[in-house]
């Protein structure tokens, strides 16, 4: 591809950096320990069975089992959503996405966008002197292309290098033609999509400036539809059934290896803390891409949320650690805040919490349990608590429709809950009983809170209905 000149940090971050080293009084910087180079990895569509390391017999994942062998692999770990818009708002602002203001997948004829006034992880490090880059899927916007229109790139969110696309690969994973690198379109590249993202993570490593931690976040496309993979797994899966989709988390994994390997090579890999994660369950339900997880993308039930959660991160993070307790992609906002001593608003609200005590194996409490809302789904609103998992319907029947219309937003700020029920995970992560009824303090205490959460969140939301580009 063809590269556009790094541009120099501006003046103002270099001052925002020694104001972050002098205001960290909470984070490993103060404890005298280095900031970390930081690496995120989404995959998109993801199962929680499509890893080697988590029980997959169709997929290896030789570079992503070695991470997991060198780090923590959490058995409970959750997206953000059951599709990939939303969860990845909550990603990258640590709220609940509905509370972010992104209520299902975003289509070019939504208003909805991750607002300009939602404080990001990449704004968050860019604040203490991070190095930033986004490289791969965006769908938070599409107006990518300088000149496109008003929405925010990932430029505008906290990025200094940017290469993305609004939503899918297109055609496939196989020779893109829209990827959009700092406002200037590509046309159609040469390659697989995951290989491009590392040769473009290769690229900004070996030319980003060296006096400052970097944070690289990477989202790739696979195995979202249309997927597409080179012969070589074509063939070794021919014999399943989807062939290019197990062939495309293959590649990826490659990809994945070679972006490690620079890290080798320059020596980074010791000061790194790296994430892999997917964004939403597989669309593939019950084929076993989600294991025995109940359905799979589009819903709340945990095959449609559960998904892959691996750290690494050496010095802090002992190998090869099994960590049963709940997370999720909305914690990992909080987690880096805490690590680098980073200051936010006190008046935004955060919904995730820090992971850092886990990965220093001392005591953890959440602060408020994980939370889901998610209109077309039933159940549309979903809380987890230790073991508990507490599902709900809406009293409204608002429409459950893939497509989601901004008209909906009146019904979902109107309606009230109803038709709870109780799972115990742990004994049945199937879901196929409610115990409910054997758990009655539980129970209602979770209602309690369920209502509670979903009320402040939804007043909160932003309503698409009333917005307008020349007042924002």
């Amino acid at each position: 591809m063809n590269r556009k000149p790094y541009k120099p940090m501006p003046i103002k971050y270099i001052v925002n950096l020694l104001i972050a080293f002098l205001v960290s009084g909470a984070g490993l910087i103060a404890q005298g320990q280095s900031r970390p180079n930081i690496l995120l990895l989404l995959a998109d569509d993801l199962g929680y069975r499509d890893l080697s390391c988590y029980g997959s017999t169709q997929v290896i994942t030789p570079n992503l089992d070695k991470l997991a062998a060198k780090g923590m692999r959490f058995t409970d770990f959750y997206a953000g959503s059951a599709v990939c818009s939303p969860s990845r708002a909550a990603l990258m602002t640590g709220r609940s996405s509905v509370r972010a203001g992104i209520y299902s997948w975003i289509h070019t004829s939504h208003k909805m966008h991750l607002a300009k006034t939602e404080f990001t992880t990449a704004e968050l490090l860019k604040q203490a002197g991070y190095a930033t880059a986004h490289i791969g899927k965006w769908h938070l916007g599409y107006d990518l292309e300088e000149g496109a229109g008003p929405g925010p790139n990932p430029g505008d969110q906290g990025f200094d290098h940017w290469i993305a696309t609004g939503n899918n690969a297109i055609p496939s994973h196989h020779n893109p033609d829209n990827f959009v690198r700092n406002g200037l379109a590509l046309g159609e590249v040469k390659g697989y999509s995951s290989h491009l993202l590392a040769d473009e993570a290769i690229d900004w490593l070996e030319r980003r400036p060296k006096d400052q931690p970097f944070f690289i976040n990477m989202w790739f496309h696979e195995p979202h539809q249309k997927v597409a993979a080179p012969d070589v797994y074509l063939e070794k899966h021919q014999d399943t059934d989807l062939p290019a989709y197990y062939g495309s988390i293959e590649n990826m994994d490659a990809a994945i290896g070679r972006v490690l390997m620079e890290l080798e090579k320059q020596g980074l890999i010791e000061q790194t803390l790296i994430v892999f994660m997917s964004d939403n369950g597989s669309y593939r339900g019950r084929s076993g891409s989600n294991g025995e997880l109940a359905n799979g993308k589009t819903t709340l039930w945990e095959g449609g949320i559960r998904v892959p959660g691996i750290f690494s991160w050496p010095g802090v993070i002992a190998e090869g650690t099994i960590e049963n307790r709940p997370a999720g992609v909305v914690d990992i906002f909080p987690t880096i805040k805490e690590i680098i001593g980073g200051e936010i608003d006190p008046k935004i609200t955060i919904d995730g919490s820090s992971l850092l005590p886990i990965f220093e194996q001392k005591s953890f409490e959440r602060q408020k349990p994980l939370y889901w809302f998610y209109p077309p789904s039933r159940p549309i609103a979903v809380i987890r608590e230790g073991p508990w998992n507490l599902i709900a319907d809406p009293e409204l029947d608002i429409p459950r429709g893939n497509m989601f219309q901004e008209a909906y937003i009146g019904m979902i700020k109107e309606t009230k809950l109803q038709n709870f029920r109780l799972y115990n995970l742990r004994n049945d992560p199937k879901q196929t009983k409610d115990v409910s009824a054997e758990n009655p303090e539980v129970f209602e205490k979770m209602i309690k809170e369920m209502i509670k959460l979903n009320q402040e969140i939804v007043e909160e939301a932003m309503d698409w209905r009333d917005f307008s580009w020349t007042n924002n």
